[in-house]
């Protein structure tokens, strides 16, 4: 893993919902956390790059610029948790085909840059929550719908009190038809 340097940022590429789907996020996060991830941070992280230098950045761009897969509708029904990494999260008891095609079309092109893909199998979920202590799992919420046309490029900013994720760069998904 690269060292950070001054010239080193903190990337990830990421689903990032509109502001509707936001504030849906949003609220389902007040709904089942004390302790909620801030509105402007909740995402889904479809691989995580971290510390990467300009020339690296370029790669990746053009690797995410190559991605062909169509939109797809993503339906949040599954509350789950990691009690070892002490977050709570919102996912799908179904992910979309799509999805797995747009992880894994992703992950072979960024390995042309030199990037190794993560040996875990892609869990696909919002955080909703960090430092839970018991996160509850829980099947059959009614579904929180997220139209996704678009992906993105994200930089996680230090700041006082945590991070900020700030898009960078996004790139369309294709539309049907």
């Amino acid at each position: 893993m690269n060292q950070p340097t001054a010239e080193t940022r903190r990337l990830f590429f990421a689903l990032w919902p509109d502001d509707e789907v936001r504030q849906r996020l949003a609220a389902a996060s007040r709904h089942w956390s004390r302790h909620p991830v801030p509105e402007h941070n909740l995402h889904m992280t479809l691989v995580f790059l971290g510390d990467c230098t300009p020339e690296q950045r370029v790669c990746y761009c053009a690797a995410a610029a190559a991605v062909e897969v169509e939109c797809f509708t993503l339906e949040l029904n599954f509350l789950g948790g990691r009690a070892r990494s002490r977050i709570q999260w919102l996912g799908s008891s179904d992910t979309p085909d799509a999805l797995r095609s747009l992880v894994r079309a992703l992950s072979r092109g960024l390995q042309e840059c030199g990037f190794e893909p993560e040996k875990r199998r892609f869990l696909p979920h919002v955080t909703l929550s960090r430092k839970v202590r018991n996160p509850v799992v829980k099947s059959g919420l009614e579904a929180l719908v997220w139209p996704v046309g678009r992906f993105a490029l994200v930089e996680s900013v230090p700041e006082p009190g945590g991070v900020r994720y700030q898009v960078l760069e996004g790139w369309p998904l294709r539309q049907d038809g």
